[in-house]
């Protein structure tokens, strides 16, 4: 399998998902869109994973990029490859397939726990997780509207709409279960002066302080990542 990334920003990487990738012996090519890169031909990839970053998706006029990626990212869509976005690459796909995203009603940054729908615990690709799942959280915008096609698979008491599915191939996430300890800390060091206090804000310290959900996190996105390989494989998604 062929999985292409997109990364927005340095400190912000598919962290497990490559390490997932590669000991399974999947090629792995990516876009780093700060450092102007390219965009790849849809023929050359199977898979496509789109990164969170600390830009809007409707900021075009600071990251004019943005303008490329979400139609790269149509095109993914419409000719059936596997599609995961994070954070901002959910949200990006939200807005793709005809979502809105707007500011959230309160940021969310830390471990926060979400509910996951009953139609998604019975999916061989969530039936692993626990109903309410504690899960990393950095963002202040969200997909509050999603298309009818779309299904929403998680939420929170912050946020309506955590997760989502289209089309049995494309999944969006709010929340991040592909973090390693250094991303997270890359993510204090480099956007702490969005930590503003608030009801579901965290400090630092606790942010850095909770090993055992990094880890639980990453397992997670391991058996998701294997459970969507064979489906896809077997070709049944």
């Amino acid at each position: 399998m062929r999985l292409h990334y997109l990364q927005h920003v340095p400190f912000e990487n598919p962290g497990s998902i490559l390490i997932w990738a590669k000991e399974n012996g999947h090629r792995i090519t990516s876009t780093q869109f700060y450092q102007n890169e390219p965009l790849p031909r849809q023929q050359d990839f199977d898979w496509l994973v789109i990164m969170g970053g600390p830009m809007n998706i409707y900021e075009e006029e600071f990251y004019p990029w943005l303008a490329a990626e979400k139609v790269f990212i149509r095109e993914a869509i419409e000719t059936g490859k596997v599609v995961i976005g994070l954070c901002l690459g959910g949200q990006l796909i939200a807005d793709v397939i005809g979502g809105k995203v707007t500011q959230n009603p309160v940021k969310e940054i830390g471990w926060f726990p979400v509910r996951l729908s009953e139609h998604a615990r019975l999916s061989p690709l969530f039936s692993f997780f626990p109903e309410q799942p504690v899960v990393f959280q950095w963002h202040g915008d969200t997909f509050s509207i999603l298309p009818e096609e779309a299904q929403c698979i998680a939420e929170s008491d912050a946020c309506k709409h955590q997760a989502f599915i289209y089309k049995n191939r494309v999944f969006g996430f709010q929340y991040h279960l592909e973090n390693t300890a250094s991303i997270i800390e890359s993510l204090v060091e480099n956007c702490r002066a969005e930590m503003i206090p608030g009801a579901y804000v965290q400090t630092p310290e606790e942010l850095l302080a909770h090993p055992a959900y990094i880890e639980q996190s990453n397992q997670w996105m391991e058996r998701f990542l294997t459970q969507l390989e064979k489906m896809d494989r077997e070709g049944i998604l």
